[in-house]
């Protein structure tokens, strides 16, 4: 599949998804029985008596669709999920995050989109965009093959040491002819340089060696190479004797490109994690709040990863398209904070002092929460 096809691919299923978790909007109305449509005094889901648009116990809609139209319809809205809850929530999440986060906590569910529908789209639309622009990890960075190079070294050097002996043999016969042995003379010459060149490297080159030279030491079950340059001073050969870490950093070593591909899909795949991971850091902030539960948290933080993700589009659009990268540069290092600072402000109804001060120890839990994602990532990869 083209990554024009797989971006547009991605794309639609994020809205899919984001719909199924936010649900739908319906719409009211009984209309009179036509063809393809319902008009059911009963729900035709539960059976229940119909008194509205909806059904008061399943809340399916009384009025119901059977035509290619309404498939259309619905598949365009879901895939895209543009409806007035995105108009109503989009410009609140730029401009006045703390206002949202406090009404939609404060149970004002149906006028906005769900932070987690909104988060899922975002993350899924940025992957397409990025699928569309050919925006992906290198998959061409050459891995270290020593093991092969040693092996090949050794195959090699047995290969020419049998044809030179092959051509010494010969040599020793006595009624040869003079023009084969002086062909027969040439190719001595040529594998023993070439011999003599293998060993050399074989010598000189210690990932060349398949076997120890009889200089190593064994200490605790580990490999230790004495370096003469420096006294006292020797190199451990090992791994960490644990098998899973041992396998994981043998696959970055041996493919670093496919894992650097894998480290990128599993950021989409798992950039959920960021949520939970992020929680308990606000919570901290607010341990002595008890008014402020870890619900009003998730929501926070949520509707803020939302926010990134869209301005990371944003920017990356923007330096794509030719804006100025000074600034691009200067929006992403101004934009986040101020807009961490009046989302704190306005969900928990901070004080300017008491908001800086959550905003510089939020800075460093960013990075903390980061740099564990990214071990996350790493491990997940290993798999």
């Amino acid at each position: 599949m083209s990554d024009i096809g797989e971006g547009l691919g991605t794309a639609v299923e994020g809205g899919l998804f984001a719909k199924v978790v936010s649900g739908g909007a319906g719409r009211a109305g009984n209309t009179p029985l036509q063809k393809g449509h319902f008009a059911e005094n009963a729900c035709l889901n539960c059976g229940t008596e119909l008194i509205g648009s909806h059904c008061h116990s399943c809340g399916q809609q009384a009025h119901l669709h059977r035509t290619m139209g309404a498939f259309l319809h619905d598949l365009m809205h879901g895939a895209l999920h543009f409806d007035g809850k995105t108009w109503r929530t989009l410009p609140k999440l730029f401009f006045k995050p703390g206002e949202l986060t406090r009404r939609y906590i404060d149970g004002e569910r149906m006028r906005f989109v769900s932070p987690m529908a909104l988060f899922l789209f975002s993350i899924f639309l940025m992957f397409a965009v990025f699928q569309l622009a050919g925006i992906s990890a290198p998959t061409d960075i050459p891995g270290d093959n020593s093991e092969e190079l040693a092996e090949f070294t050794a195959t090699e050097l047995d290969r020419r040491e049998k044809l030179l002996e092959s051509t010494e043999e010969e040599l020793a016969e006595p009624d040869l002819d003079p023009g084969r042995r002086e062909v027969l003379e040439r190719r001595q010459q040529e594998y023993t340089d070439q011999i003599t060149a293998l060993r050399q490297a074989q010598e000189n080159v210690p990932f060349l060696r398949q076997e120890g030279t009889g200089d190593e030491l064994i200490q605790n079950g580990e490999m230790v190479i004495p370096l003469e340059e420096v006294d006292g001073t020797t190199m451990r050969v090992s791994g960490s004797g644990v098998d899973w870490v041992d396998g994981a950093v043998e696959k970055w070593r041996k493919n670093p490109g496919l894992m650097l591909y894998k480290l990128q899909t599993n950021f989409y795949k798992f950039s959920w994690l960021l949520i939970p991971l992020s929680i308990p850091f606000v919570w901290l902030m607010f341990a002595w709040k008890r008014q402020y539960k870890a619900y009003d948290h998730a929501i926070f933080v949520t509707y803020s990863l939302s926010f990134m993700t869209l301005l990371t589009l944003g920017l990356t659009i923007a330096g794509i398209s030719g804006i100025s990268s000074e600034i691009v540069a200067l929006a992403s290092i101004f934009i986040p904070p101020i807009h961490i600072y009046k989302h704190l402000r306005g969900t928990y109804g901070l004080s300017r002092f008491s908001a800086i001060w959550r905003l510089a120890l939020m800075s460093v839990f960013i990075i903390v929460i980061l740099a564990l994602f990214l071990q996350l990532l790493l491990v997940l990869g290993a798999f």
